[in-house]
């Protein structure tokens, strides 16, 4: 009878251990997906931000077509962009053109010193600001339910419930680095 307790007492106790991973992993997928919601929001503010930001620029440099059709085919590209790594793409796109139109801004001082320009700009600030916390945050949660995902022995009802470990959303910095060319 005390063996039988003891046995019964274990798969209690790996039941409870079962149940409670089980709603560890449930808790951070639901936070992975709340990240990425945040960071859609973000990135809505930015892509909603944008074609005030590409008309302001454009009656001071009427010249630079090709400057506004990149930022405006950029910015159509990241709103339709599906999963993470399409949207990491696009968004790296989309920052690389906000770039060069930001370079042909610096051109214009009478654009530099127009009130709504400035207000866009600084606006755009805030918004990569809030995009990059978005971001970390959307990463911690990531690495937190991928590494849950590795570890034994969450693994094993990890693999049992088919959890799948997310993907980093990761934009890439070294278009920022480039010197854009504007050629007149």
């Amino acid at each position: 009878m005390g063996i039988l307790l003891v046995i019964l007492a274990l798969v209690v106790i790996a039941l409870l251990w079962g149940v409670s991973i089980y709603n560890k992993l449930v808790k951070l997928r639901t936070m992975v997906e709340e990240a990425w919601s945040g960071i859609n929001v973000q990135l809505k503010k930015r892509h909603d931000l944008i074609p005030n930001l590409v008309e302001t620029v454009k009656g001071y440099a009427t010249h630079e077509k090709d400057t506004f059709e990149r930022v405006t085919q950029a910015r159509a590209n990241a709103m339709q962009a599906g999963d993470i790594k399409s949207q990491e793409a696009a968004e790296n796109n989309l920052n690389a053109a906000l770039i060069r139109l930001l370079a042909v801004a610096e051109q214009y001082p009478e654009l530099k010193a127009n009130q709504n320009f400035l207000q866009l700009q600084d606006q755009l600030s805030v918004i990569e600001s809030d995009i990059e916390k978005s971001r970390r945050y959307y990463n911690g949660t990531v690495r937190e339910k991928n590494i849950v995902i590795d570890s034994f022995p969450s693994n094993i009802i990890a693999g049992m419930f088919n959890f799948t470990k997310s993907l980093f959303f990761e934009l890439d910095n070294e278009a920022e680095k480039e010197v854009p060319r504007i050629q007149f």
